[in-house]
């Protein structure tokens, strides 16, 4: 049995940006501990989500609860029958991590970049809370 989660923490919303798109908010925030910094874009529609507000944010790269990958079958597959990872939280979506930056001039910190469907996700922080992330197709799971 593995563990399907590869990134989990918990993040203060700093700000909030819903001016740019019809349904789209930027959220910024950091963690409770002060060493990565998020931006986030969800649905509001979705997911609303106010300055202020404390969100779980966790990346897996199963829904399976065991920690088994979805070998041969889509995602939406995954969820008929059983329970899953999704049903503990409020928001969920599919993407991939499509660039990984090393920050020289900034010490050990990593710049993670993230895309589902087009809605981004930007991690900044120590080399060592980050290093499980390599591009590959990842789950993002948000709940408040």
């Amino acid at each position: 049995m593995a563990d399907a989660s590869i990134f989990e923490d918990t993040f203060n919303i700093t700000s909030v940006d819903s001016e740019r798109y019809d349904r789209v908010t930027r959220l910024n925030g950091t963690s409770t501990d002060n060493t990565v910094s998020i931006t986030l874009d969800v649905n509001h529609e979705l997911f609303p989500c106010h300055t202020g507000d404390t969100i779980n944010l966790v990346l897996a790269n199963t829904l399976k609860l065991d920690g088994t990958k979805e070998e041969g079958q889509g995602w939406r597959d995954v969820a008929k029958g059983e329970s899953t990872l999704a049903d503990m939280f409020d928001y969920v979506c599919h993407g991939k991590v499509y660039r990984v930056l090393d920050q020289e001039n900034e010490g050990n910190d990593i710049k993670v970049y993230l895309s589902f469907g087009g809605l981004l996700l930007v991690m900044q922080g120590p080399y060592k809370k980050l290093t499980g992330l390599k591009i590959e197709h990842l789950y993002l799971l948000v709940k408040k």
